[in-house]
């Protein structure tokens, strides 16, 4: 009798063992962020002194084996009309349209006259959109004469012409970073980052031609979309989707201030073996400056941990407190090291994920 208790004792379901209920994130026990200058970063990358930069600009120089770029949204590129100029309609779309081909020259530029761009989770619900306006920017009349333009960013490094003086200018182009700016808006409340809608389009789009938009009819449809979307006042997804592509499609009717497109930031890992990198996730639109690539980096010298190093551009600038600092890009990094949010923005889309936690369904057999 006593062995058959013990036998049926050894076929029932076990619950003990290694197994963890939750299953934790390739999180380094150590990480070092080192503020190194984009000359230095390079030999740094190479000899597997850090093994990620975060930010762009890396010289690296001819020796790139062991290098990996990391591609994430750069800039997003508008065309601002001089507002001294009283151009009509029709003529402030020619002369934008003028000043985006001279920018198709660029390579680094990517023509995409729509403020959705293929970075954000939400672009397939305005994939239709978009190409309309770019078969509409191909199809404006040129000016009389070629607009004199006023520009400072990277794309006029190698453009002087481009330097028309305080008054003397007909279009203006802004370079707006997109990693930076939704930094800006980010917020962190109650164990999760925030706004909900940080990572969409329309989101992105109202932040950048909210002034677009001069009538005041039009101006109450936006804000009136804007409040609908924000306060969740739609019936599925399908409305709300419509609500999206409308607020857009208000954003962009005008060509004082566009969106022609953007470029593409490299960030860069080491992958050598041993002392380089695994596997990584990031974000499409911050790149390795965020919380999934600190959460998933996996060293290839560890099976598990190990010790990150990393380089980062900017020096420490702000207060290095959540309450009051923390805003500069390296308190952001060491933010995202040390908290816990209990929710992330997911890497490619513009949804949000549990962070170490799967919402799994509850199995029936147990």
């Amino acid at each position: 009798m006593r062995l058959a208790i013990g036998a049926a004792a050894m076929m029932s379901p076990a619950r003990g063992g290694h197994e963890l209920p939750i299953y934790p994130s390739f999180y380094p026990h150590e990480i070092e962020i080192r503020t190194l200058d984009p000359e230095r970063a390079g030999n740094a990358l190479r000899s597997a002194e850090i093994q990620a930069y975060v930010g762009s600009a890396v010289e690296l120089g001819q020796q790139r084996e062991n290098i990996r770029a990391i591609e994430s949204l750069g800039f997003i590129v508008l065309v601002r009309i001089n507002p001294a100029r009283n151009l009509d309609e029709p003529s402030a779309c020619a002369t934008v349209n003028a000043v985006a081909r001279e920018l198709a020259a660029e390579a680094s530029f990517v023509p995409h006259p729509y403020p959705v761009t293929p970075f954000h989770g939400d672009y397939l619900h305005h994939a239709d959109l978009a190409a309309a306006a770019k078969a509409r920017l191909s199809q404006r009349a040129a000016p009389a004469r070629r607009p004199r333009i006023r520009a400072g960013g990277e794309l006029a490094r190698h453009h002087p012409e481009w330097s028309a003086g305080e008054d003397d200018w007909d279009a203006e182009i802004i370079e707006i970073d997109a990693a930076e700016a939704m930094a800006n808006d980010t917020f962190f409340v109650n164990g999760r980052l925030g706004p909900p809608w940080l990572k969409t389009g329309w989101f992105n789009a109202e932040r950048l031609l909210a002034d677009n938009v001069e009538d005041g009819a039009a101006r109450e449809q936006v804000q009136a979309a804007w409040s609908r979307l924000t306060t969740g006042d739609f019936t599925g997804l399908a409305q709300r989707i419509n609500l999206e592509r409308e607020l857009v499609t208000l954003l962009t009717r005008r060509c004082r201030k566009a969106v022609v497109g953007y470029t593409v930031k490299r960030e860069y890992v080491n992958v050598e073996f041993s002392a380089g990198i695994e596997n990584i996730g990031y974000d499409a639109i911050a790149g390795l400056a965020s919380p999934m690539f600190i959460r998933t980096v996996k060293l290839k010298d560890f099976p598990w941990n190990g010790w990150l190093a990393l380089g980062i551009g900017g020096k420490p600038s702000a207060a290095w407190n959540p309450v009051a600092g923390m805003t500069d890009s390296f308190g952001r990094l060491m933010g995202f090291a040390v908290a816990d949010p209990a929710l992330m923005p997911a890497p490619y889309d513009a949804g949000w994920m549990l962070n170490r936690i799967s919402d799994l369904p509850p199995d029936g057999a147990r």
